[in-house]
């Protein structure tokens, strides 16, 4: 099912990736010139990386998933090197024409560090250290990626915390951290003075609540309620510093657009504001393939990558939309199913690990491409053009279907 899956999401993304960079229905589609073209090879080649893949026993990838993962944080620190400057950002290398980002390899062979620590018998992830060390796993990569500058794949790795939370992590991280966002974009919303004062009133409302509650209430939680009073009010002071100090024009421009302080069609929101008029122009069943004329009017930069959704929705309208959505809900449903079903603890950490990324990149970028999130960067699983995006996700793939295969016959 899972192999089945996987070739109906590359082939449905193919066709759009040929919808988005075709102008001539009569173009050769081995045509090497054409983005369709090279990616039609790039998939080819998909088929002896499977085969290259499933050809190791299962055990292997778990013996040395430590050793694919300092592989994977040198091919990184390498590009500081040797990589090649794209768009502004080092995060390739150039081999012979052929570009590769190791980025895209390096989340795989993270999910299989990560796995590889918490399958110990002795690891509890209960204790500060062992959270230390799975943090130290998890965000060296994401270090690195941002300091190419990558920050929107660096952001990925975050999706490992619903591993961890799957693994015994409290809840209470998650949750911080969606307040945190939260409190994040109300602060540049409406000033960092103003939600200061509202958050600081909440607290003590809190507070003087629970005493009424409970008389000892301040008296062993005073020194925890200092605290959090302080690390809030750091929080929102370093938020409105580091928006007009650190952030570039462009990163405030993204924000203001996103949160509609400011209406930008032209500049930085020219991409989001057309793909939301290409998507809603499809209506509910679409203008048919290769019948879209703001597709075929390359109305959307960049459409064939991150903005390939707005094919989806422009072509197939919201009927064909919602089946690519169904068909990755589906995938993760089949990965978490028999992520639960291993005896193995690797296996499932890994099938978790996977699911969390796949999960984390759909939300994303439907979410960018629907102009409910800014722009920053992240493909479309199996749909977005490139060669190291497509290899990087049937990596991920493969190799869990492999433990899979391990689970069920290699007893």
């Amino acid at each position: 099912m899972l192999i089945l899956l996987y070739f109906v999401l590359v082939g449905f993304g193919w066709m759009n990736i040929y919808a988005a960079s075709s102008t001539d229905t009569s173009q050769e589609i081995f045509d090497m010139s054409t983005k369709y073209g090279k990616q039609l090879l790039w998939i080819s080649l998909s088929i002896p990386l499977i085969i290259f893949i499933l050809f190791f026993n299962s055990k292997f990838y778990e013996r040395f998933a430590s050793l694919l993962y300092l592989i994977s944080i040198t091919s990184l620190i390498g590009l500081f090197l040797f990589g090649k400057n794209i768009n502004g950002a080092t995060s390739w290398y150039n081999f012979g024409g052929i570009g590769i980002q190791p980025s895209e390899f390096a989340k795989a062979f993270t999910a299989l560090a990560v796995a590889k620590l918490m399958s110990d018998r002795q690891y509890n992830l209960k204790l500060m250290k062992n959270q230390i060390k799975a943090f130290i796993i998890i965000f060296t990569p994401a270090f690195f990626i941002t300091l190419q500058p990558d920050p929107g794949s660096a952001l990925i790795y975050l999706s490992f915390f619903f591993v961890l939370n799957r693994e015994g992590l409290t809840l209470s991280y998650i949750i911080l951290g969606f307040l945190a966002i939260l409190l994040f974009l109300l602060t540049l919303f409406f000033g960092s003075k103003i939600i200061l004062l509202v958050s600081f009133g909440l607290i003590t409302i809190f507070i003087l609540y629970g005493i009424y509650k409970n008389k000892q209430f301040l008296r062993f939680n005073g020194l925890r309620f200092l605290f959090i009073y302080g690390a809030v009010g750091l929080f929102i002071l370093g938020v409105g510093f580091a928006y007009n100090n650190i952030f570039e024009q462009r990163h405030r421009d993204r924000f203001d657009v996103l949160l509609g302080r400011k209406v930008d069609t032209k500049n930085i929101g020219y991409n989001s504001y057309q793909s939301e008029l290409t998507i809603s122009s499809g209506g509910f069943l679409g203008k048919g393939y290769l019948q879209g004329d703001r597709t075929q009017g390359d109305f959307v930069p960049e459409q064939h990558t991150d903005y390939i959704f707005s094919t989806v929705g422009e072509e197939w309208g919201f009927l064909g939309s919602s089946v690519v959505i169904i068909l990755f809900i589906f995938l993760l449903y089949r990965i978490i199913y028999l992520a639960e079903k291993h005896t193995n603890k690797f296996g499932r950490i890994y099938g978790y690990g996977i699911a969390s990324i796949l999960f984390f990149h759909v939300i994303v970028n439907i979410g960018m491409v629907i102009g409910l999130l800014p722009t920053v960067g992240i493909p479309l699983p199996f749909f977005s053009y490139g060669g190291s995006g497509l290899w990087g996700f049937t990596l991920l793939l493969f190799i869990f279907i492999r433990l899979d295969a391990h689970k069920k016959y290699d007893w």
